[in-house]
């Protein structure tokens, strides 16, 4: 057997070290250089071992921001924070609901409606992006929190992966909440949203982490610095010109930013990793 053999075994983890190391290493780096100060970070080469500005870089950047960025790094994570929580409950709100009406409810051209909602997989944000910002731009959404996360929040993906799960819940579960007296809604909250929990979980980790990505739309939609996600604040950081880059705040600002994303997937490994593998789904 392959996976008692000791050769393959040793293989397997020099494999799998390796894979790390190559994760790992440019966090490290980048950790270290939020550490440190300009000078240390410019120096040839820039040293591995941690400096001792780790409160002060830190704290500077989530007071007061770096280069040509005005903005505080907290108030950019504020931002991104909410954008990313909005999408992500947004997103599974609204294809919860889609996904119960195309399975329980019938209406004319159903079918017609879930392949127009299928279709929007071809047409994502930046083959729209244009006709979508004059939209936001006449109803005078352009720097709000509305016109950050309203374009973002229907997934035709999640629909479908909902829709997919209802048809695996036996109708008899519907006709004896029906008996009992439980009407659409009842049955929607009391009983299909608990047992889509793991599902639910489970793309709340891929779309919070979509939402706190995201780069064009915010670029486009947001003028004003107090608006920024931290994505775009680390890119307005980097100077350009003459004019220097404080490498070592933006590797903080760089590690601030990794936190939130990291933290829910650690948090909610074990809720995601059953999403995906449950048998019972």
């Amino acid at each position: 057997m392959l996976d008692r053999d000791p050769l393959m075994k040793v293989l397997t983890y020099l494999v799998l070290i390796a894979g790390v190391a190559i994760i790992a290493l440019p966090v490290w780096v980048t950790f270290v250089a939020s550490t440190q100060t300009l000078e240390q970070v410019l120096a040839a080469p820039m040293s591995l071992l941690p400096g001792d500005r780790f409160l002060a870089n830190y704290a500077e950047v989530l007071a007061a921001g770096a280069g040509n960025s005005g903005a505080p790094v907290a108030r950019m994570l504020g931002n991104s924070l909410l954008m990313a929580m909005v999408i992500a409950v947004g997103k599974i709100a609204i294809s919860l609901l889609s996904a119960f009406a195309l399975i329980y409810f019938r209406f004319p051209f159903k079918k017609l409606a879930f392949w127009m909602i299928f279709v929007t997989l071809m047409l994502p944000v930046e083959v729209r992006i244009m006709p979508t910002y004059e939209v936001m731009s006449n109803l005078g959404l352009i720097d709000t929190y509305t016109g950050l996360t309203l374009p973002l929040i229907a997934s035709a993906t999640a629909t479908f992966l909902f829709r997919q799960f209802f048809m695996t819940v036996p109708d008899e579960m519907a006709e004896a909440a029906k008996i009992d007296g439980a009407g659409p809604m009842r049955f929607f909250f009391h009983i299909l949203v608990p047992l889509s929990r793991t599902n639910v979980a489970a793309l709340f980790v891929i779309l919070f982490v979509y939402g706190w990505n995201q780069y064009l739309w915010p670029l486009l939609v947001t003028t004003q610095e107090s608006m920024y996600p931290v994505v775009i604040g680390i890119k307005r950081m980097i100077s350009g010109g003459d004019a220097a880059t404080e490498w070592h705040l933006v590797m903080a600002t760089a590690m601030l930013a990794m936190l939130p994303p990291v933290a829910v997937v650690v948090l909610m490994q074990k809720w995601f990793v059953k999403g995906l593998v449950d048998s019972d789904k």
